[in-house]
């Protein structure tokens, strides 16, 4: 469903399960910054009234995820971390070329923000099905849920505002090159890392 191509390597939940103080940290932060980058796209691109709409109630469901997930670092005892780099995104953002149109950039946005939510949501799959928690792992099965829709919709917006083929082809050239990212990643306590 989600076309990813390459897996998560499953020993990832491993070091999760030795790092749940850090893992929520982690995912708190997440939900904060795709709260920032729904923000971000209703800024920059005011005039797309649809997207604005979608953007706008995309806000208000992360930042309730961020309280969430806030809430469980709070129910066992701990307090929010420092936030840290994303080396994921890092390396992700860095696939398109700066510039272009606003279309261009816009899509390339919304390919980005397509791609972090399926990852997300791949990784809370994996949570739900193979932490020992079992309230973490149900709490990650519903937050997996949620995060495939977001993932549909960006991807439905950029073949919306972009020419169809085009974004196809940016689409899965970003999942080819998000896939050589992975092999380097999974080993360490973090969302995406």
């Amino acid at each position: 469903m989600l076309g990813l191509k390459l897996p998560t390597d499953p020993r990832w939940v491993n070091i999760v399960e030795k790092n749940i103080e850090e893992i929520l940290t982690d995912h708190a932060y997440c939900e904060q910054k795709a709260t920032s980058t729904a923000i971000s796209l209703i800024v920059s691109f005011p005039e797309y009234t649809e997207l604005v709409q979608e953007m706008t109630k995309l806000v208000k469901e992360e930042i309730s995820h961020f309280k969430m997930v806030h809430d469980k670092i709070i129910e066992r005892g701990w307090v929010l971390g420092r936030d840290r780099k994303d080396d994921y995104v890092i390396q992700l953002v860095t696939f398109f070329p700066k510039g272009g149109s606003r279309t261009t950039q816009l899509v390339h946005r919304l390919l980005y923000a397509a791609l972090i939510e399926a990852r997300s949501c791949e990784r809370f799959k994996l949570l739900s099905e193979e932490l020992e928690d079992q309230e973490l792992s149900k709490f990650y099965k519903d937050l997996m849920v949620s995060e495939a829709n977001h993932y549909t919709m960006f991807l439905g917006f950029a073949r919306q505002y972009g020419d169809r083929e085009e974004v196809d082809k940016k689409w899965q050239d970003l999942l080819t090159y998000e896939a050589q990212i992975m092999k380097d990643l999974s080993k360490k306590e973090t969302m995406h890392g």
